[in-house]
């Protein structure tokens, strides 16, 4: 090179190093930068790896209870000695409840089968509901009695054995209560709401086309017809007359001869001994222990399925049941 060059182009030899320097840090950066990526990229498919495995762990788990909710095993529990089988109706009496004739006779049935239940009790908390889910029962109660005359049945009123559930209780052999239980309210109930005058203010008009005189019996929202009123206090007043006589029929001369028995009045436990609604005193462990000499208890309560009863403690229901009370006039022992 010459000295003119050398003179012309100062520095040159230095920004080439600079240069050289500059990309090799850069390149370094760029090394870094992708590591960092990569690393980034990786700890995200390991956290989808793991909430993949937690939801399916959860998934499992929830399936899993669902079926022990759905199919749980009846028998866990249950001892092979001699016993006392309990049987419980508790809540409304209805055939899509709880406390319906088919989950109370199955329990029933299991209990006079079995060979080591020396005895039944019918552990009654309920306001009590169907006059027909009730009937059912109570003949039933009568028929294992036939069957079983060995097995007797006792009717224990917890809380409250009302109308319907005093009506079942009436089968027993005996009925056993607590002296503030509320016993009795032997009558007949059906009811509904008149829509009439709100849609007249609020200008909703009513279209209903049927086919059969009396198709549209005390609907709600059309005015009151007299003579659907005197038919269907004929209909309770036949169903209040059945209800008597079973009553009657499963009490006998222990009750009293008083005017107030049918009237729908409820009583006290203590009052309702007096009246001889219930033989005596006493609670499901004192008629276990004293009256049945085998205190320990086996449950055969049937619930149905524990599905529903789950869905059923969410309120599912609420809506469908108060679409009942408002819309339908339903027949009901309470």
């Amino acid at each position: 090179m010459s000295e003119w060059d050398s003179e012309q182009k100062p520095g040159w030899g230095d920004s080439t190093a600079k240069a050289t320097g500059d990309a090799g840090a850069s390149g370094r950066d760029w090394k870094l930068i992708e590591k960092l990526i990569l690393s980034m990229q990786d700890e995200q498919r390991k956290s989808r790896r793991w909430g993949i495995f937690f939801k399916v762990l959860t998934f499992v788990y929830l399936f899993v209870l669902l079926f022990a909710l759905i199919f749980p095993s009846a028998d866990v529990g249950k001892p092979g000695g001699d016993h006392t089988a309990l049987v419980e109706i508790t809540g409304t009496i209805a055939a899509d409840e709880m406390a319906s004739a088919d989950n109370i006779v199955g329990g029933l049935r299991e209990a006079f089968e079995a060979e080591a239940a020396k005895a039944v009790v019918l552990r009654i908390n309920s306001p009590g509901g169907s006059p027909v889910q009730a009937g059912y029962v109570y003949d039933e109660i009568l028929r294992l009695r036939e069957q079983y005359p060995e097995k007797r049945v006792y009717a224990v009123i917890a809380d409250i054995g009302a109308s319907g559930a005093y009506y079942i209780a009436a089968a027993a052999d005996e009925i056993y209560a607590d002296k503030a239980s509320l016993v009795g309210s032997i009558g007949v109930v059906g009811g509904g709401f008149g829509f009439t005058d709100l849609m007249e203010k609020v200008g909703v008009e009513r279209r209903l086309y049927t086919s059969g005189e009396n198709k549209a019996f005390l609907d709600p929202f059309s005015p009151e017809k007299e003579g659907e009123v005197e038919f269907w206090q004929q209909v309770l007043d036949t169903t209040h007359r059945q209800f008597i006589e079973q009553v009657q029929k499963g009490r006998g001369d222990r009750l009293a001869n008083d005017d107030r028995l049918f009237s729908g009045l409820v009583w006290t436990g203590e009052q309702a001994v007096e009246l001889g609604l219930v033989d005596a005193l006493g609670s499901a462990s004192y008629v276990a222990r004293e009256v049945v000499g085998h205190e320990e208890f086996v449950d055969y309560t049937r619930s149905g399925s524990k599905f529903d009863e789950f869905i059923e403690r969410f309120g599912a229901s609420v809506g469908s049941g108060l679409a009942n009370q408002v819309i339908h006039s339903r027949l009901e022992l309470r």
